[in-house]
């Protein structure tokens, strides 16, 4: 059974940092891409960041581009999220995801595609005070 853990959430202030992490266990794909989702209050999901275990390629949405790091340590089977920067914007509950069929990041930057995204962990809550 896949489970993807998510931790690292908390209240910080504008400006400020947090990091994300991830803990997956009964992950054994040869293709995958895993990352993150987040839905604020009153708003869609939308993907935020992935990483292509098919191809090694990384996905940003533009809103975090240069604030965020998504990384993985197989050793530890665990992908974290450095969050920097953060802003009140990215008040959102952040689940960690993964999708297993073609192991690319499209599923993180089209909307359209979110569906396909085979598991979602539970959610972490990220608060960002102005």
């Amino acid at each position: 059974e896949v489970q993807l853990q998510a931790s690292g959430g908390g209240l910080v202030q504008a400006g400020g940092s947090l990091r994300l992490s991830c803990q997956v266990s009964g992950f054994t794909f040869d293709d995958y891409a895993i990352g993150w989702f987040r839905q604020a209050p009153g708003k869609e999901r939308e993907g935020v960041s992935c990483i292509s275990s098919k191809d090694g390629s990384i996905y940003y949405r533009d809103s975090v581009k240069g604030r965020f790091t998504i990384s993985t340590d197989n050793a530890k089977n665990t992908v974290y999220l450095q969050m920097n920067n953060l802003k009140p914007e990215d008040t959102a509950v952040y689940r960690c995801t993964a999708e297993i069929n073609l192991g690319v990041c499209n599923y993180y930057s089209d909307s359209s595609l979110y569906d396909g995204i085979d598991y979602w962990g539970k959610g972490t809550l990220v608060t960002v005070s102005s």
